[in-house]
């Protein structure tokens, strides 16, 4: 039977940027410290026991790691992570279970379904924002009640899902990158932009990752200043929408 906290798992080996992306977490969500469950994965262990079906809901934040990396080329910390979100998947997936991967959620369950659907090949996209747009079927989806047809969300990736595993529906999409936003079976989503970020939460990611590659570093002003006078007012309700969702009181 389902719990009554959620569990939220993290990747980032940066204090500063973890610390802030599980804030954003529990701000856009309307999650209350004492109803999630916080796994630091650079530093943590996932316990070879958790259910993730004794949770409402997993949710796993972003990270400088990529899935679609050759294993040889990998730092062992994001190997050892992923390897262990990755043993999570089949009971996630096949228990149709609460999920919200978010960034590198969404390679974890492009991976997990269909090994080499993500790659660096196509759709990453640089630091800044993407125009979105829902598709038909997400016109539909609960976590998208209350969006406009069209909306701007903060991204920066490297790598992207390049085709849709069986069983996958897309619900956002976006002309640099056609899978913002899908979803496997009934509970199982993944976003490839970062539903958590607001402009500061933006400024303080660049600011962390200015040398990571994610943009050119001499650029890293102007994006903040971008970011300040984008528009990024709704993905954060996708993460409230899952919370209110699944939230078992």
């Amino acid at each position: 039977m389902a719990g009554h906290r959620f569990l939220v798992l993290q990747l980032r080996p940066e204090r500063a940027a973890s610390d802030d992306e599980f804030a954003a977490f529990l701000a856009k969500g309307g999650l209350r410290t004492g109803e999630v469950e916080r796994i630091e994965l650079d530093h943590q262990d996932i316990p070879r026991d958790l259910d993730p079906g004794r949770y409402a809901g997993v949710i796993v934040g972003g990270g400088p790691g990529c899935v679609s990396d050759p294993p040889e080329t990998k730092d062992p910390v994001e190997a050892r992570i992923e390897a262990q979100i990755l043993s999570l998947m089949p009971r996630i997936t096949g228990g149709d279970l609460p999920f919200l991967g978010c960034c590198y959620g969404i390679g974890v369950l492009g991976q997990h379904l269909d090994p080499g659907s993500v790659s660096k090949a196509h759709h990453g996209e640089a630091a800044g924002t993407s125009a979105c747009r829902v598709t038909p079927e997400g016109e539909t989806d609960p976590l998208l009640a209350g969006l406009p047809a069209c909306f701007e969300a903060f991204v920066g990736h490297k790598e992207a899902l390049d085709r849709l595993p069986e069983g996958v529906t897309r619900l956002v999409t976006s002309d640099p990158c056609p899978n913002q936003m899908v979803r496997f079976g009934t509970n199982v989503y993944a976003t490839q932009f970062h539903p958590e970020l607001d402009a500061q939460g933006f400024e303080t990611r660049l600011n962390i990752y200015r040398h990571k590659g994610y943009f050119p570093p001499e650029t890293a002003q102007a994006l903040i200043a971008a970011g300040h006078e984008a528009q990024v007012a709704w993905p954060g309700r996708i993460l409230r929408n899952f919370v209110a969702r699944y939230r078992r009181d």
